[in-house]
């Protein structure tokens, strides 16, 4: 999988796939940021992908803001829908799990704090096309 890429998908079994492919470009210390709509796919994607790493209870971190899991790699998970501001992370100690070089942290509705977000990331923008289907798109920041 080269960055950019774009993909359209028609079903879950396809995004579960999309995310099998994509899980062998993720290492310890990335930092991989989520951007959709309500309903666009997400945490699916995220519950997804991490399968591929043996971890098999993934949930929401709405109201949690953040999740950690461990697997082949420890795993943060943000999600930034109801942060009002970037200090409310700051409290919990957001930097610290960044800085974490042994973890990959994923955070959905990263662009609605995009301060906050390091320069060295991958994005995964999740279009919702119809009912059934979506468009993927990859990009990577250096």
């Amino acid at each position: 999988m080269e960055f950019p890429i774009q993909q359209r998908i028609f079903s879950e079994e396809e995004t579960t796939e999309l995310a099998k492919r994509f899980s062998k470009k993720v290492f310890s210390g990335e930092v991989i940021i989520l951007n959709g709509n309500l309903g666009a796919g997400k945490t699916f994607f995220i519950r997804s992908l991490l399968k591929n790493f043996g971890i098999e209870n993934v949930s929401s971190p709405t109201f949690a803001i953040v999740n950690e899991y461990n697997g082949k790699f420890k795993f943060y998970h943000f999600d930034f829908y109801r942060i009002k501001n970037s200090a409310e992370l700051f409290d919990i100690g957001f930097n610290d799990y960044l800085n974490d070089s042994d973890a990959v942290t994923l955070i959905e509705w990263g662009e609605l704090l995009p301060e906050v977000l390091p320069h060295k990331r991958l994005e995964i923008r999740i279009n919702i096309l119809d009912d059934n289907s979506r468009e993927f798109i990859f990009d990577e920041h250096a």
